[in-house]
C-alpha cells in the first residue's frame, strides 16, 4: 500500500491511498468517523474527474487540537483489533464445530 499526502493542514489532510477500493476505503471512513476528535471523513475514487479509476482520496477533518494524521493511526489500530477479534472468534467456532 502506498500512502501520499495531498494537502496537510491542523485540521485536514488529504491522503491518496494507491491500490486500495471501496472495501477497505468504506472500513477506513467507518472508522474514522467513529473516533473522537473526528469531525468529517470521506473518500473519492475519482477525484479528478478524468473518467476512469484513479487511486481514492481520503479527507479527514477534525476538530481543534487533533491532527488528523493521529486520528487515522487510531482508525487503523482499530480496525486491526476489530479483525484480530473476528479472526478470533472464528477460529473458536470453527473449533467447536
Amino acid at each position: 500500500m502506498e500512502l501520499r499526502v495531498l494537502t496537510r493542514e491542523d485540521r485536514e489532510l488529504e491522503l491518496e491511498i494507491a491500490g486500495e477500493d471501496h472495501t477497505f476505503m468504506n472500513v477506513l471512513k467507518g472508522a474514522l468517523l467513529e473516533a473522537d476528535g473526528v469531525t468529517a471523513a470521506t473518500y473519492d475514487v475519482n477525484p479528478e474527474q478524468s473518467g476512469g479509476q484513479t487511486n481514492p482520496v481520503l479527507t479527514v477533518t477534525t476538530e481543534e487540537g487533533v491532527d488528523p494524521l493521529d486520528a487515522i493511526g487510531e482508525a487503523a489500530a482499530e480496525i486491526q483489533e476489530t479483525t484480530d477479534s473476528f479472526r478470533d472468534a472464528f477460529r473458536d467456532a470453527s473449533a467447536a464445530a
